[in-house]
């Protein structure tokens, strides 16, 4: 008998996790942070899903902002082998996953697909593991699989599934009898009690030729535009990047085109220690917390706290006397709220959004493929930044009509092009790029390259750049 096709982990990472602002923004957003371990969410989904366990190398569907981003993360992880996905816009779940099971069904359609967001957490790996045995021996034969996890509490903020009976010839999987929209309260409580019902993690599996199938059945229009764009899609570097038909799809998850349509439904319960770490509120409740309840991450002092989540990516935070209480300071942001409107965090981004604040969807620090730079001083015709490149980094080949700058290094030695001269400079060591020049700025060394940028000129703005050659293929 042939070898059974190895599981594809599918990650989605098009998140952007505004219920955790401010630490997440769309520059930057909650997968690529390190919120409940010392590595980025992203990366702690990968590793569930490792070679040793006998799973194929991931795929991770995401958008061209985060692209270099992720690459890098993963890479420093060890996670060998992974496919990037780049969507030319963002189209929810449903085409996302369409686009990667039309790929690997190239290869081979009956592989199995275990789709999941980049951003959960899951503290029992191999309790989820077992859950995905008995999801992939129910998906070979055809079916949608879910993943139910075990309800711990009457949650108003999850989608439940209501098992049916269970499949014959495979322990441990059910029919699924109906979806449910998030309930209320009251209706949560009955499905607690009732163990019926289980929380809607929004992981599935099956094979690519079953999901084909049923996007043909439920959704021909979604999986025309998808076949057109994984058709048309171009290798950029060493991703691929999916043809502009992406667009003609609709907008929609995977439970509403399919899952909540198709009759081949099943549902695996789990309890895996599973959260979608939707809100501050729920990282309180995975956090380690102290005796009398508080997490604190970072530089905070709590002083006659109870029941807080404190969290500082910068400044000393100081809290006294408070209960229940959110308090979250980021470098250039501090949010405070009763623990029990974690939810209406999004209420906050929406007006910063509406005032055009940068502060809702960038942050001071933003990353490149090369590095990155973080402003420090903003004033009348000048600005301050600090400019770190990694060992090999190399910006574009570039110039601006505004401005003009002076780079000063302060850690590691430059390599700097200006117009027909090259120059290595060190330590201690500065240089002038007057307005107009042609100038790319390199890290030939082993050690990062920590540089000061002050920028003078009527004009600062980031778009002030004409790329004249650039090795990571931004135009």
């Amino acid at each position: 008998m042939p070898d059974l096709p190895r599981i594809v982990p599918v990650i989605l990472s098009g998140g952007s996790g505004t219920r955790l602002w401010p630490a997440s923004r769309e520059s930057y957003p909650k997968q690529l942070l390190p919120l409940v371990s010392n590595r980025p969410m992203i990366v702690e989904t990968a590793l569930r899903a490792p070679a040793s366990a006998g799973f194929a190398p991931p795929v991770v569907v995401s958008n061209e902002a985060h692209r270099f981003i992720i690459a890098e993360q993963l890479r420093e992880a060890g996670v060998a082998g992974t496919r990037i996905v780049l969507e030319p816009a963002g189209r929810n779940s449903a085409p996302a996953i369409g686009a990667a099971a039309v790929l690997v069904a190239e290869e081979d359609p009956a592989t199995p697909l275990w789709m999941m967001a980049a951003d959960a957490a899951i503290a029992d790996v191999a309790a989820l593991h077992r859950a995905v045995a008995i999801g992939a021996a129910a998906a070979r034969e055809g079916r949608i699989v879910t993943f139910g996890m075990t309800p711990t509490a009457p949650e108003t903020g999850y989608g439940y599934i209501e098992k049916g009976a269970p499949l014959a010839g495979i322990e441990g999987a059910f029919a699924v009898a109906r979806f449910v929209e998030k309930p209320d309260a009251a209706t949560a409580s009955q499905y607690l009690a009732g163990g019926r019902h289980l929380w809607n993690s929004g992981m599935f599996l099956f094979t690519a030729a079953t999901l084909i199938a049923e996007l043909e059945r439920h959704a021909p229009d979604l999986l025309a535009a998808v076949r057109r764009s994984v058709a048309e899609r171009t290798t950029d570097l060493d991703f691929i990047r999916l043809g502009a038909a992406f667009k003609d799809s609709p907008s929609i998850s995977l439970d509403y085109a399919v899952a909540e349509k198709t009759d081949r439904a099943a549902v695996v319960p789990a309890a895996i220690g599973w959260s979608d770490v939707g809100s501050w509120a729920a990282l309180w409740e995975l956090g380690n917390r102290d005796a009398a309840g508080n997490v604190a991450v970072g530089d905070v002092l709590l002083e006659d706290a109870r029941n807080c989540y404190v969290r500082s990516q910068g400044p000393l935070v100081a809290v006294l006397g408070l209960e229940d209480a959110v308090v979250v300071a980021d470098e250039d942001s501090v949010l405070a709220m009763p623990r029990s409107r974690a939810q209406d965090v999004k209420r906050i981004v929406d007006r910063l959004k509406a005032a055009k604040r940068k502060e809702a969807s960038e942050h001071r620090r933003m990353y490149r493929p090369w590095g990155f730079y973080e402003g420090l001083i903003t004033g009348e015709r000048f600005q301050v930044k600090r400019i770190v490149v990694r060992p090999g980094g190399r910006l574009s080949l570039q110039k601006h009509f505004h401005r003009a700058e002076h780079w000063v290094v302060v850690n590691g030695t430059a390599l700097v092009t200006r117009d027909a001269e090259t120059l290595m400079v060190r330590e201690n060591e500065s240089v002038y790029l007057p307005l107009g020049c042609v100038h790319r700025l390199e890290n030939p060394g082993k050690i990062p390259l920590v540089l000061i940028e002050v920028q003078s000129g009527p004009y600062l703005g980031e778009d002030d750049i004409v790329r004249i050659e650039d090795v990571y293929g931004r135009g």
